[in-house]
């Protein structure tokens, strides 16, 4: 690995908290703290770690209903995350928005959007501000296959690749849209070979490797910081829950769900550190007990914050 430790260890903590995180959330909703739905990222941290690692502060991120991970990994604060999913005045949206719509303007966090590619003409828009500023500013946009059959990814990648707009589109393929497999909505394999169709380039990563992620990222940014354009990345992930809390998943098979576990990115990345005598078990035991402790405070801060009042239903209402 020709990577610094320091960028390896940030990722190793960023795809840590993300499961964490995703595991508290999931326990809180069941015990009926969360309203609506909660859609678990549990499996896909090293796309969110990965290609974040390569954005600077200015930078921005368009996510997806499946967001939580994205939004941490380009640094958004957890106590103000879980607030947020239980409904609380101190959460990213006064506690409005919940899980499916997080959002930091100021940490260059666009939002998460409940709407099936809803969040790729938003990328593009970004985008070109950035470039109309005449800045370097590099867009990165999170979306899943399903989003890849939605007439606003093909209107997004169109005027994207006609106007070199600096953004990397980032497909997360875990295989399923919602609950129907990609066979049957598809009649291609590779997301990628769409970009084609856009004059940008098209490339497939594992995205059980986030060092894989990264370095492919690191390739896309760089393009785009250049005004060479965008590139469409789709990385092979798999989401180890349903498309949603409670979801009963008759549509897959246990041993699949297994198979993919076995790739487990955390692990995956601790066996490389360890190996390559870049960290210890001891040093790295010792990030999992921060992060956990960091999760435990972001739980006790959103149960002690205060519930909206009433009398703010239509405030922030812009609709």
């Amino acid at each position: 690995m020709d990577l610094p430790k320091e960028t390896l260890i940030g990722m190793y903590r960023t795809m840590l908290t993300i499961r964490r995180f995703e595991e508290t959330a999931n326990q809180v909703f069941a015990n009926g703290l969360v309203p609506g739905f909660l859609h678990s990222s549990v499996g896909e941290e090293a796309t969110a770690a990965g290609a974040c690692a390569n954005l600077r502060a200015d930078d921005y991120i368009a996510s997806n209903h499946r967001g939580h991970g994205h939004c941490i990994a380009k640094g958004a604060d957890v106590k103000r995350m879980m607030a947020e999913l239980m409904g609380r005045r101190t959460g990213y949206c006064k506690g409005k928005g919940g899980s499916m719509h997080i959002a930091d303007p100021d940490l260059g966090i666009l939002g998460a959007n409940g709407i099936v590619g809803g969040g790729l003409p938003i990328a593009s828009g970004a985008a070109f501000a950035a470039q109309f500023r005449g800045g370097d500013q590099v867009v990165i946009c999170f979306f899943g296959d399903g989003a890849s059959n939605e007439g606003s990814f093909h209107e997004a990648l169109n005027l994207a690749g006609l106007w070199k707009l600096p953004v990397v589109f980032l497909c997360e393929n875990n295989g399923y849209a919602e609950l129907t497999h990609q066979r049957y909505h598809m009649a291609i394999s590779d997301v990628s070979v769409r970009a084609a169709g856009y004059g940008m380039p098209g490339l497939i990563v594992d995205g059980t490797d986030v060092i894989a992620v990264y370095e492919a990222t690191r390739e896309a940014v760089t393009r785009a910081r250049q005004g060479d354009g965008p590139t469409l990345l789709e990385a092979k992930t798999y989401r180890w829950r349903g498309h949603y809390e409670g979801d009963p998943q008759t549509y897959r098979s246990k041993a699949e769900v297994e198979e993919w576990m076995q790739r487990d990115c955390i692990a995956g990345l601790r066996r490389r550190l360890l190996e390559a005598g870049l960290a210890t078990s001891d040093e790295l035991d010792a990030i999992h007990a921060a992060v956990e402790q960091t999760v435990a405070e972001a739980v006790q801060f959103a149960q002690q914050s205060p519930l909206p009042d009433p009398e703010e239903t239509l405030s922030d209402v812009y609709a």
